[in-house]
């Protein structure tokens, strides 16, 4: 199964030091063709929302110091066919743990029904990430697969492919 398919509209995050770095990702992807969305913040500090926005060379910081694209933002979700997540935390059935402000979870919850079909939910991490098993809020929104550095783990009771 290929995750980088040429057109595809890629979600991808720019990593802070302590997630896995997505340069030659991001790389791989404009070489494929690919169409690659970045996160941005809502700026209302209460808002707690997130977007994906096309990624762009302009890339300001937003409060928390990281780097988002300027530009409009993609009318829905559903039109990426991937996002790359990053995470803390992960388990075999799917269950991810971020850095707390539940941002993505927000942001793909439009996702659970998966009626579109798409997109594909991948978390990107290291194999010493992975938990027995992680105790699944209602507000929390599975994945698909994971990637690590070892392996490729197709989530359990999830689809594998847009």
């Amino acid at each position: 199964m290929g995750l980088l398919q040429p057109r595809w509209r890629i979600g991808l995050y720019l990593a802070l030091p302590e997630e896995l770095d997505t340069g030659a990702l991001i790389e791989v992807a404009r070489r494929r063709g690919c169409g690659i969305y970045l996160p941005r913040i809502d700026s209302q500090p209460m808002a707690r929302t997130m977007q994906f926005v096309r990624y762009s060379t302009r890339l300001p910081l937003n409060r928390f110091g990281i780097p988002e694209p300027i530009g409009p933002v993609l009318p829905s979700i559903h039109a990426l066919d991937v996002i790359f997540v990053p995470l803390v935390g992960f388990d075999r059935r799917g269950t991810r743990l971020g850095m707390g402000g539940g941002y993505y979870d927000r942001a793909l919850a439009c996702t659970r029904a998966r009626a579109m079909g798409r997109p594909l939910l991948v978390g990107l991490g290291y194999a010493l990430q992975q938990l027995e098993r992680i105790e699944r809020a209602a507000h929390d929104v599975p994945l698909d697969m994971v990637i690590t550095e070892r392996s490729v783990i197709r989530c359990a009771g999830t689809r594998t492919a847009p």
